[in-house]
């Protein structure tokens, strides 16, 4: 399979998943979803961060195995995930807006837990209201994020930063770069809004594998 290129995933994250048709069908601008502040972000997110900031070891990567569920405790979410596969002009398609409580990863690329970055995405909202990553942008660093694969293994990550980016500003090395260790992203709109053009950016939540279980 084809790999996806990191502008092509940077464009459909910014635009596909971000129309905030339910904010602008209910007239409820004054609830957009919650935004990280500055302190989750990557400053002081080393192992030296000082007390209660430090980031937890990594642990062993896994060997590859597809994912079926997305756990995120602190913010609510418990979501099947769907395979992600390229659309016809190559960019990453997005799971059906009308199944609020699905998400996706990109099937073609490293799987959670495995050693490099995996990518999971899912929208902010659709047209009836919040939608699985709505509560994205409140995650804290240190989080837990479980992931269940198919091979029986939870995979089990920690929450380095929590960052948004403007559209026209994301960093794709940064967000989808390799990873000499299993890491996450985690992907939603964010930023700011406009009822003519939707949310301005994405929320990125990254994250690093910490261990495993069954």
């Amino acid at each position: 399979m084809r790999r996806l290129g990191n502008a092509a995933i940077a464009a459909v994250t910014a635009v596909a998943l971000c129309s905030g048709a339910w904010l602008v069908g209910s007239g409820a601008v004054t609830h957009t979803p919650p935004q990280p502040s500055a302190a989750e972000g990557h400053a002081d997110t080393r192992a030296d961060a000082g007390p209660g900031r430090s980031a937890p070891p990594a642990a062993t990567a896994l060997p590859p195995s597809p994912p079926d569920r997305i756990r995120i405790p602190s913010i609510r979410v418990n979501a099947p995930l769907m395979g992600l596969a390229l659309t016809p002009t190559g960019s990453l398609d997005v799971p059906p807006a009308a199944k609020k409580n699905l998400a996706g990863w990109y099937e073609a690329g490293t799987t959670p837990g495995e050693r490099g970055t995996a990518i999971v995405a899912g929208h902010v909202d659709n047209a009836d209201g919040p939608a699985v990553f709505y509560r994205l942008g409140a995650l804290k660093r240190g989080a837990a994020i479980e992931v269940d694969r198919r091979d029986g293994a939870v995979a089990v990550f920690a929450v380095d930063a929590v960052e948004v980016y403007a559209a026209k500003d994301f960093p794709d090395e940064k967000v989808y770069g390799a990873a000499a260790r299993p890491e996450l992203r985690v992907i939603t709109c964010g930023g700011d809004y406009s009822r003519s053009t939707g949310y301005q950016g994405n929320v990125v939540v990254f994250a690093h594998l910490t261990g495993s279980g069954r």
